[in-house]
């Protein structure tokens, strides 16, 4: 059973960084789309597709980084995690635009490293 937990905790992880550079990869395509013309813009950058993403971030690294730190005691990785939900919670109050991109990819990589961080204290 500790060992299936493990691994289902360990997937989540793994979905988390996933989901990270999948978000930065949607902030740096918004902007070089909307940039070039306004391509994909009302798409791209629509409210509803960062409220969800922020949605799922904060439900993901709440399961999978609080598990973590409560099973290897160690807090650095729900810091980090914390600081960049912060970071990412910011940028939807930024609006769109260059400052919540650069926000939210300075979020997401946080995120990511806490989720990496969780990963190599979960053995």
């Amino acid at each position: 059973m500790r060992r299936t937990l493990a691994s289902i905790r360990n997937r989540l992880d793994r979905t988390g960084i996933v989901l990270s550079g999948l978000c930065a990869a949607h902030c740096i395509l918004g902007i070089v789309l909307v940039s070039l013309a306004g391509l994909g813009g009302g798409i791209l950058l629509a409210p509803e597709i960062h409220e969800i993403g922020l949605a799922l971030a904060v439900a993901i690294g709440l399961v999978t980084i609080g598990i973590g730190v409560a099973r290897h005691k160690r807090p650095g990785p729900l810091l980090v995690g914390s600081a960049g939900l912060a970071l990412m919670a910011l940028a939807l109050a930024a609006g769109h635009g260059l400052e919540e991109a650069l926000l939210t990819i300075a979020g997401v990589a946080l995120v990511a490293s806490a989720h990496i961080g969780n990963l190599r204290h979960a053995c």
